[in-house]
């Protein structure tokens, strides 16, 4: 039985992450963009944007307070993940 469904991409969704503490899911889309979503309610969070390619994979830190995506562009991105502010690209 499906519980939710999010809804919001333009593309394909590559990959999709629950976060550490099960709170949020995290999807990375063709369409250059991750985002994140509340898994109780289903709602939209944040978008991740800035890459200039397709986002293939995305990914929590172990405490849930930062989010790494990695992009077709040769970049991976580490963002805040209660900001959404990119800390740091990695080219």
């Amino acid at each position: 039985e499906c519980l939710l469904t999010y809804g919001g991409h333009v593309g394909s969704v590559y990959c999709a992450a629950f976060s550490p503490d099960g709170a949020q899911v995290l999807t990375a889309s063709e369409d250059g963009t991750a985002k994140l979503w509340s898994t109780e309610s289903g709602e939209y969070i944040r978008t991740f944007g800035g890459h200039a390619g397709e986002v293939f994979s995305a990914a929590f830190s172990s405490d849930g307070a930062e989010v790494l995506t990695a992009s077709e562009d040769g970049t991976a991105r580490l963002w805040s993940a209660a900001s959404g502010e990119c800390i740091r690209a990695f080219e």
